[in-house]
């Protein structure tokens, strides 16, 4: 089958979207099949050429009308609205994976900017002056109009898809379309780590937190659980690994609480220097108050044997589930009380990190992933 790959970011950008379309491809390649990326994101010295498989970068309508035709399946990441409308123009089996809200929210992440919180769902609720409201928050009225309007475009075409694809139930039973089913992400098995559990205790234990720091992850709430275990004499390290817009904020918020000795900023991490800077980690925390549609990076952590604490909310309660520890969104006295369990009883470091193993084996593998969409394609297309 050949098979075009649509996602409107790829790399030499990083993040979760752009690590599952380069897994994606590079699986359909191995099974024998002919994977293409097409992306609007430009190279700036990306060798494409390493890579098993081709990408397309920035086509022109044209050139984009040409290449879906020439397709058996489009697979988007993201219901991207022109590959969506032109593979629904060309009659194309069409699967959408769903990384995000965009057919119920303007904004695409249920995140309601003049609150600050997460949407209670205002678009599928008819509030629409609500949703001009939090889109106009950073993008002023006149954009907010026309994203607006544009979600009603989208979740139309959205219900014409062959398959919707979310990543999560969560993200399914929120976006209400036809033909949908749970496809998880999937990333490869790390290699073992060089630093057993037991040893990561003979320094001060230490909490991280891994991915960009904004507003919707929370990460006030680590500082102030941070502080609230320095107030009570708990030794501890802890990592701000990412970076983003929050970052001044949060270190001024860290001077002030007196934790300046005890936390650090890395900025952005990658591979190898990932790898290393989250080796000595006890626990990474993920204190997100929006519906995280999985958090990749709490599945990576799991992957490796590593306990997590997470808000319960959106996808981030289902993946971690019974596999770690879980507290109610913007609860700062239950996220303590997680840290201070971590602190107090170290055994559950090793009994939640293997239970979290076990669980991203079974849920989470990379093998597992590329065959769930090998399965819906082969159906499309003997349909």
């Amino acid at each position: 089958m050949r098979i075009v790959i649509f996602s409107h970011d790829f790399l030499p950008l990083l993040g979760g979207v752009q690590t599952y379309v380069t897994l994606l491809a590079e699986g359909l390649v191995r099974d024998g099949h002919d994977a293409i990326v097409v992306t609007n994101s430009a190279a700036h010295g990306f060798r494409d050429c390493d890579l098993p498989f081709r990408v397309i970068r920035q086509p022109r309508r044209t050139e984009l009308w040409r290449i879906i035709g020439a397709a058996d399946v489009l697979q988007l990441a993201g219901p991207v609205f022109l590959p969506l409308l032109l593979g629904l123009l060309r009659g194309k089996p069409v699967v959408i994976e769903h990384h995000g809200y965009q057919p119920i929210c303007p904004n695409g992440s249920l995140f309601y900017a003049p609150d600050q919180k997460a949407c209670l769902g205002h678009f599928m609720a008819g509030s629409y002056q609500k949703c001009l409201r939090c889109y106009a928050t950073t993008d002023g009225w006149f954009r907010s109009l026309g994203g607006l309007l544009f979600t009603f475009v989208r979740r139309w075409m959205c219900k014409q898809a062959s398959i919707n694809a979310p990543i999560t139930q969560h993200v399914l039973d929120r976006l209400h379309l036809p033909r949908s089913l749970v496809i998880r992400y999937g990333i490869p098995d790390p290699p073992p780590q060089n630093q057993p559990l037991n040893s990561i205790y003979i320094a001060a234990p230490c909490f991280a937190y891994i991915g960009r720091l904004v507003v919707e992850k929370g990460l006030s709430l680590l500082v102030e659980a941070a502080g609230r275990l320095r107030e009570t004499n708990y030794d501890f390290r802890l990592k701000f690994i990412g970076d983003g817009p929050e970052r001044t904020r949060l270190e001024e918020m860290v001077s002030n609480r007196g934790l300046a000795g005890h936390v650090t900023f890395t900025g952005f991490l990658n591979g190898e220097a990932l790898r290393q800077a989250a080796e000595d980690v006890i626990a990474v925390v993920m204190p997100s108050i929006w519906e995280e549609t999985a958090g990749l990076a709490a599945i990576e952590q799991m992957m490796r044997g590593r306990l997590v604490i997470v808000s319960d909310i959106g996808g981030l309660g289902e993946v971690v589930d019974g596999a770690g520890l879980k507290f109610t969104a913007g609860n700062v006295d239950q996220f303590t009380a997680c840290m201070r369990k971590v602190l107090e009883e170290t055994s559950i470091v090793a009994e939640l990190g293997q239970r979290a193993r076990r669980r991203s084996l079974e849920l989470f593998r990379e093998a597992q992933m590329v065959e769930n969409h090998l399965t819906v394609y082969r159906q499309l297309v003997k349909t």
